[in-house]
């Protein structure tokens, strides 16, 4: 079995945490961090939030953001090895081709180090307040992700779609490696644009038995499509188990990635100091990351 690989997720914490969270992360074995994505707080929703049972926001107006590619680049200037991933950056509301250039930019500077998780994003406000249409928004976001990965791969390319138009173009430098895609998302549009073009699956909040369902689900539609036997990441965020035989159970599962926020678990705020945050990711690490129980 392969081993299980441990993601700190930094989810409204206060901005001026987030460097210090990166160089904690790493020296205590982390395998990656997860950076949340969020435009701005309307103060009136349209829309309801998919991941709360009752569709209410888990943050209000005063909880802090930052751009997760910024973010990026500022805790890769102070690693090494730790790797990091959007979960999930909302690409209805943003151009592509700009992005490309970021994103890009991000898998550069970080040697490498960065994965595109990617959805649609749920709340019209950002799309519209943002100048996009909320209309046809799930196959803009398809030919976007592939305008993306056109551009990254290098070279002069061009591109005719339904959204998109330009002629040949070119950005340098390409990133030395191609940067994962990591597709989020729980609907059936969501789960079969993953197995067609991604190379990882991202879930929100989900028990285990959950998970396990997805995972199947998962499975078989890369077959459909041929991927059975290509590395598929599934990076999951579980809500009931929370030991270490509930993490052989998500191994079990077919879970590749675990996405925890240590201080959360022990009862600790989302704006707890940092030097407490740091002491509970130790303390995670050794009963998770080095106890050996994956051995």
């Amino acid at each position: 079995m392969t081993r299980m690989k441990y993601t700190l997720s930094v989810a409204m914490s206060p901005v001026n945490q987030y460097v210090e969270l990166a160089k904690a992360a790493e020296e205590v074995g982390f395998d990656s961090i997860a950076l949340p994505d969020s435009i701005f707080f309307m103060e009136k929703q349209s829309a309801a939030y998919p991941y709360t049972p009752d569709g209410a926001r888990m943050w209000d107006e005063n909880t802090e953001w930052v751009d997760p590619l910024i973010a990026t680049g500022a805790m890769g200037a102070v690693t090494s090895k730790l790797r990091f991933y959007t979960n999930v950056m909302k690409l209805g509301s943003r151009n592509p081709v700009l992005l490309a250039r970021q994103v890009g930019s991000v898998a550069n500077l970080t040697n490498n180090r960065f994965g595109f998780g990617v959805g649609i994003g749920w709340a019209p406000e950002e799309f519209e307040w943002c100048g996009q249409p909320y209309a046809k928004r799930g196959k803009r976001v398809d030919e976007m992700i592939e305008v993306i990965k056109l551009i990254l791969g290098g070279g002069m390319v061009e591109f005719h779609g339904e959204f998109y138009d330009f002629d040949r173009l070119q950005m340098s430098p390409a990133p030395t490696e191609a940067v994962p895609i990591y597709v989020g998302g729980h609907t059936e549009a969501a789960l079969k644009r993953a197995a067609r073009i991604g190379d990882g699956w991202s879930s929100a909040m989900l028990t285990c038995e959950q998970i396990a369902e997805f995972i199947t689900k998962l499975k078989g539609l890369l077959a459909e499509n041929g991927r059975a036997d290509d590395p598929f990441e599934y990076q999951v965020v579980c809500i009931d188990k929370f030991d270490v035989d509930g993490h052989r159970e998500l191994a079990a599962a077919g879970v590749t990635d675990t996405i925890a926020i240590p201080w959360v678990f022990e009862g600790l705020g989302f704006d707890a100091p940092v030097e407490h945050k740091k002491d509970s990711m130790k303390r995670y690490a050794e009963t998770f990351i080095h106890s050996g129980w994956q051995e």
